[in-house]
């Protein structure tokens, strides 16, 4: 299956999965660097669809994933957003992620976060906006952690 369609299978194995939970939307999808971008309009069932800390939402993901692996289809890496909830979620991590590297410029001392892998990963990001900070993680698991220092330490 190569990329074209490996993304319009995934488009159409996500609409039927949400159609379980009795909504019918029109999926749109996109593939960025080898990764299939999802996203599902915002419904009366959002909360349902997103779960609790976004565990019904990561669990699609990972279903459409590995239906796709399974496929051998050239892309398999998803991303599915229901309602912008990543976007915004993005949005406001990077907006802590400023504040505590403004801290540590202040005040000299590292930061660490325990944030899932998505969450670090928009810190690396924003970290690289600026020369004086660097970042990285630590750490296995869950147990595993993002430390904010100055460059210079």
């Amino acid at each position: 299956m190569n990329k074209e369609q490996a993304t319009e299978f995934a488009q159409k194995y996500l609409a039927d999965l949400v159609s379980f939970f009795g909504v019918n939307v029109e999926v749109t999808a996109t593939t960025e660097d080898d990764v299939i971008e999802l996203s599902v309009p915002s419904t009366d069932l959002n909360s349902l669809l997103i779960g609790r800390e976004a565990e019904t939402l990561r669990s699609m993901q990972y279903i459409v994933s590995t239906v796709l692996r399974n496929k051998d289809a050239a892309v398999w890496r998803v991303n599915i957003d229901i309602a912008d909830y990543k976007k915004q979620r993005a949005e406001r991590v990077a907006k802590e992620a400023r504040v505590w590297i403004e801290e540590v410029r202040r005040t000299g001392d590292s930061h660490v976060a325990h944030l899932n892998p998505a969450d670090r990963r928009i810190v690396h990001q924003v970290a690289t906006e600026y020369s004086d900070i660097r970042t990285f993680s630590e750490g296995e698991g869950h147990e595993r952690a993002i430390t904010i220092a100055q460059a210079s330490s």
